[in-house]
């Protein structure tokens, strides 16, 4: 990974970390949660290697990039506003643009904000969801799939950054990027996010030490608060996208 360098760029009022690598055509990654820049490291590599220039900032609230404590601070205007600021300060004029979960939200909302901008999309996990005009999303998510719903349970404040606290951020990474349950990932406040020290955690094949060590020293010094913000700002992006 050494090949891969990086920056901080002052945009839209946060300093944001970059890495990028490459020239050519533009690439912009856009990671989840509880992801960073380094979740595209692989892919950066190998289509540097093809001739594109690949650049994969840590989100607003994430790793390297500047944190705000309010869950107002995270809106899709807010987000979109980063990545545009971005490309202005890296001189690109259209990026094919790569979003996965969280970043594949945002990535919708920069196609329809500045469609001007993309080239293409590719994203991974979330499909693109028309808004329901008559009913916020999350109170929809607590009539179909309950209080327990983990969407649902991010949206205290303060209350699964708690949770989060209780449990060593290495063991809480590899929970996080390894669990593989099809069904509703739900998360009853008497059992909690914590996960049984005694309960044998292997990494698979594509999931090394290394990554784990890496992304939990970032989110110890970082903390969740800036990923969660993203789900508190459910219900105030179906307000400001209304029209």
């Amino acid at each position: 990974m050494e090949k891969i360098q990086h920056r901080n760029i002052f945009v839209n009022g946060i300093n944001m970390h970059v890495a990028e690598i490459g020239q050519g055509p533009a690439i912009l990654f856009l990671h989840g949660f509880p992801e960073l820049w380094y979740s595209w490291r692989h892919q950066m590599l190998s289509l540097s290697s093809l001739g594109y220039r690949a650049v994969a900032p840590d989100l607003r609230g994430f790793g390297d990039t500047d944190a705000q404590p309010s869950p107002a601070s995270y809106t899709a205007f807010h987000i979109v506003g980063d990545l545009v600021a971005l490309l202005s300060a890296l001189g690109l004029d259209k990026v094919f643009l790569v979003g996965h979960d969280w970043g594949a939200v945002m990535a919708w909302y920069f196609c329809l904000l500045r469609p001007d901008l993309v080239k293409a999309l590719v994203n991974l996990s979330v499909v693109f969801s028309p808004r329901n005009p008559k009913r916020k999303p999350v109170p929809a998510m607590r009539h179909l799939f309950g209080d327990d719903y983990y969407i649902c349970r991010f949206q205290e404040p303060g209350e699964a950054e708690e949770e989060f606290s209780r449990v060593d951020t290495k063991r809480l990474i590899t929970k996080f990027l390894t669990s593989r349950s099809p069904g509703l990932f739900r998360v009853p406040k008497q059992v909690g996010f914590g996960c049984n020290p005694n309960s044998p955690l292997t990494l698979p094949s594509w999931l090394s030490e290394e990554d784990v060590t890496y992304y939990a020293s970032k989110f110890h010094q970082k903390g969740f608060t800036g990923g969660l913000n993203y789900y508190r700002a459910l219900d105030l992006n179906w307000e400001l996208t209304a029209p």
